[in-house]
This record gives structure tokens, sequence and C-alpha cells, in this order.
């Protein structure tokens, strides 16, 4: 049995080679209808040399295994609202206060090994020591299609973690695991009951072949998805031009530039989630450096020119971040009156170094302000690679001197990124906040400030722990434990005016820029794509859930 209680989604990995892809890209699968069926080529972030990894608790863990194979209870659409979409359950309904939830669950359903999948499935994904909530009092399956989950205190807030962010698991292929096998063993060849199941890996792709028992008839009629290793956007996009993907979502600086090139028509834009830099924030859990005083962290964010960043680094595609965290025009109703609504954006040097001296810093004859002999230096680490990221950072560090602050950007691979967030060993990160799935800020402000959601520096986080900056603030973590349990909008909105006070004055998570979200994908052989007149689905290829979901939908053309 799994012994130890963690927490669940994790981040999505980034990008490595692709000279070794060039080789493997054949576009084609297997026969089908006397004709070879072709395969979709996807580019959705993969590490190279890419290592078989499908274990949804691992920081390693490919994107292929989230949502192609394994799947949730519903179907959250982050890019276009809505009702929740039923997947593995059919409906879901609480009681008055918010405390029990009762799901009934999907019949018909198989394993991909064959195995039925069944309430029994529900409930060990609930309560195995993995993932079950502190606030879990149990799940019973009252009969063969309905879970009851009973909760200690009203759960309407986390309604999408509970319900379109937990992973269903096999439970005769996880119960046997410990907690340390379970968060440490590849699962090389997962039992899921996505659309999907794994063929091959290889250090340059991993291919995926159609699941041909799913649930959903007739799907998936693309029969196999071939997932690719690439080093950095250049040469991702470089594929794209060239007609070696079908798929992608990163940053292009001249996106008209692709279909114009030879390569996918399709196209769209879908900012949804903060790009901020990280601050190991908290001396108290073993943060060390200038960045730790809140002082310096209030200096910086007024130092930054954001228009420029977004127009130079970004070249204007990007949306305008709220301080709050709350998406600007989708989360309106939830952001207090008495607090900013945006980040500004342009510098304020003077009120910038104003807040230094306020704070006994003191310009030196170097022109970087100092404390008790330290001076204000700063390492600023973004992955190489990613361009956009990389010409943000230099333009911070040109930002942060005319304010008195040193900041030296510089490059590391995604591993020493992931390694040095997950520790907290870093100063500052130049990195990506995800997005709520609903029109409300609730899950940034439980699983990014929330001092639950955190280690000492040193301690790696655990899976499902968000909280890189190692913030913690009482009344933080006090108002979401009171939003969490809120019945009405009233206690609710009361419970975020006194988050955003203390995050937007401590800043833990200096806010950049809502980041652009650009899907490329190829709608003269595949259709079914997500598009801007019916966003049925998030539509990156590395959207967790959403991304099997897409998959699912997509048929070959004729």
């Amino acid at each position: 049995m799994i012994r130890r209680r963690a927490r669940g989604r994790l981040l999505l990995a980034a990008a490595l080679t692709s000279a070794t892809l060039l080789a493997g890209c054949s576009g084609t699968g297997e026969e089908q209808d006397g004709a070879a069926a072709p395969t979709l080529n996807v580019w959705a972030g993969s590490q190279t040399p890419i290592t078989a990894n499908f274990n949804p608790f691992a920081p390693t863990v490919l994107h292929g295994a989230l949502g192609p194979v394994y799947e949730t209870l519903f179907l959250y659409n982050k890019a276009g609202g809505g009702d929740p979409v039923p997947m593995l359950g059919e409906t879901f309904e609480w009681n008055e206060d918010g405390t029990v939830l009762t799901v009934t669950v999907r019949q018909g359903v198989e394993w991909s090994d064959g195995e039925a999948f069944t309430v029994d499935d529900v409930v060990y994904s609930f309560t195995n020591e993995i993932t079950k909530s502190t606030y879990l009092e149990s799940a019973e399956a009252t009969d063969d299609t309905t879970v009851v989950l009973t909760y200690s205190e009203p759960q309407f807030t986390n309604e999408f973690a509970i319900l379109g962010g937990a992973w269903m698991l096999p439970e005769h292929v996880w119960s046997e695991k410990s907690v340390e096998e379970a968060t440490t063993w590849a699962n090389e060849t997962p039992v899921g009951t996505g659309p999907y199941t794994v063929d091959t890996v290889s250090e340059a792709s991993y291919t995926l072949v159609a699941n041909e028992s799913y649930w959903q008839e007739g799907k998936p009629a693309v029969k196999s998805v071939r997932y690719l290793g690439i080093d950095a956007n250049a040469s991702a996009e470089d594929l794209l031009k060239s007609g070696d993907l079908d798929w992608a979502a990163m940053f292009v600086p001249d996106p008209e530039g692709i279909a114009a090139a030879g390569g996918p028509a399709g196209y769209v834009n879908t900012p949804q989630d903060p790009t901020v830099l990280y601050t190991c924030a908290n001396a108290e859990l073993g943060c060390a450096g200038p960045q730790t005083d809140v002082a310096v962290r209030q200096a910086l964010n007024l130092a930054l020119d954001r228009g420029t960043i977004n127009e130079k680094a970004f070249v204007g595609l990007t949306g305008t971040i709220s301080p709050t965290f709350a998406l600007l025009g989708r989360d309106d109703q939830w952001i207090a009156p008495d607090v900013d609504k945006q980040s500004p954006q342009a510098a304020d040097v003077d009120a910038a170094t104003a807040v230094l001296e306020a704070a006994g810093y003191a310009k030196g004859a170097d022109g970087i302000y100092a404390k008790d002999g330290a001076p204000v230096e700063l390492e600023l680490v973004s992955v190489e690679g990613w361009t956009d990221y990389n010409d943000a950072a230099k333009l911070i560090e040109e930002q942060a001197a005319a304010a008195g602050i040193k900041v030296t950007a510089t490059t590391v691979t995604w591993q020493e990124f992931s390694d040095n967030r997950q520790s907290g060993n870093f100063q500052l990160i130049m990195g990506g906040v995800i997005g709520t799935s609903m029109a409300d800020p609730f899950q940034i402000y439980r699983d990014w400030f929330s001092g639950e959601y955190t280690q000492p520096v040193g301690t790696q986080l655990e899976a499902g722990e968000w909280n890189f900056t190692r913030y913690s603030n009482p009344v933080v973590d006090a108002a979401v434990a009171t939003a969490a349990a809120a019945s009405d909008e009233q206690a609710k909105m009361a419970a975020y005016t006194e988050i955003q006070h203390e995050i937007s004055r401590d800043l833990p998570y200096i806010p950049l820029v809502i980041n652009a979200t650009q899907t490329f994908y190829n709608d003269a052989e595949f259709t079914g794509w997500p598009t801007e007149d019916d966003l049925y689905a998030f539509p990156p290829s590395w959207g967790a859930v959403s991304a099997g979901y897409i998959l699912a939908n997509l048929e070959p053309v004729e």
C-alpha cells in the first residue's frame, strides 16, 4: 500500500535536441483501409534524450501520460469556461454545505490491460496516500455506479482539483506500490483509460497508439501519435516550417511566417498563464540572498518596464498581468477594489530607489545599492533555448540596473532549472505559473502561495506542490482555508481581499505578463482542432487533460 500523502499534478517538461529527430519524422503510421494512416507528430516540450517515464507523480513525466493515457473524472475548459465535460464521471452533486460530493461513475470503461474500470478504482484514486487530501474524511462506493466523497470542511472552491485535476489510477496496478516506489517508478508501460497506449520510446521520440478498447466509441480516429524531443524553440520552429510537426505550442515571434514557409496553417493564441519572476523569498525556510528582503522585491517590481518587455521580448503577443493573479477580463469580479488591478506597465525608477533607501540601502560608488556591506546583486536564470524568456531576462537586467539593482541574467538546462526550483536553490527564476481552469484565482492562491504547498530549501517539493518561492504567510494560509470553505461569493471575496493585500505587497512571485500561448496545428491533414470560433478545449499540445481530449476528437482528412 502507498503510505504517505502528497498532492498530485506536475509541471510539464521543457525542450532539448532536434538533429536526431529529422530521420524519425516519417509522417505515416499503420495501415488503414489499405493505405498508410498518418502519424500525428507533436512537440510538447519533451526533453532529450527522452527517458520513458509515464508516472503522473514524477517531475519528469512525459506529456503523453497526462490526458492521452490517464484521465480525470471531468474536463474543465480553461480556454472557454462552461460546464465541466463528463469523462470518467458522468454527473456530480454537492450537498448544501459543500462537504459531501456525490459522483456518478461511467460504466462500461476498461483499463487498457482489459480490466474493468470500477468505483473501487475511483475510491482508490482519492484515498491512496500520495493523493489523499487532508480534508477528505472518507470515500465510499455506495453502489456500482456511485462514489460519495465526504470532507471535513466545505470544498466548493476545490471542485476543479477534485473532479478535473485528480488522475484516475488502476487499483490493481498501483496498490502494491509503496509511496517511495510509486513516486520513483518510471511506469514504462502505463495502464490507463485514455484514448492511447504507449507503443515505443527512444531517446529522440516516443509513440502512442490508439487504445482500441477506448470507452468513446469510434475514437480515436488518429491511430498513431509521435511525440518528438527538440532542443529549443528555434529548432521546433524549423520543424514546423518544414512540415515535420503537426501540433506544437511555443513562442514564435512571427506566427504568420510558419504557414508562409510551408508549415501548418492552423494557429490560435490563448493567453492564460502568468509569466513571473520566482523569488526564493523565505529566509526562515533557508532562502539566501537580497531577494529575501521584501523591499528588494518591491523595488525590482517598480523598476520593470513591462510594456517594453512585452514589445521587445514577446513582440506584443502577451496579455497584461494583475498583481492579484486574477486573469484580467475573465476574473475581474474577484479583484478587490482597493488593490491595483494591473501591475505597472512602465518603470518608476524614483519609486524603486525610494523603497530601497527607506529600507536602509545606500547607493555605492558603482551605482549599486547595498546594505550592511552586502550589495543588491541577484542571479536571474532562464532555460537555455527559451528565446522569449532569455530576451526578457536580458531586458530585466538592463532595467534593474537603472534602479541600482544588479541582476545578472544567465541560462541553464531544463534539468538544472527543474532541480533548482524544486529544491529552492536559486535567487530569481524566469518561469510560469499555471493559470486556473475556472474563472476564479483560488487554485493559484492555494497551490502557489500557500505555506502548506512548499518545503524548506534543500528539500525537494513533493508531487503536486507548486510553491517554489517557499513563501509562507499565516494570513494568506488562513484566508485560503476560509475561501476553500466559503459557500457564498461574499465570504470568498472577503478572503480573496486579504490574500491580494498580502501577495501584492510581499511579491514572492513578481508578475511580468500573461504569457502568449501560441498553438500551431495541421488542419490540412487533421480536422477537429480547437479554433478561435470553437475553443472547446485548451489548445496547447502540452495541456494536461485537454491534450488527450483533443487527440480523441481529431480525425485524419480523407
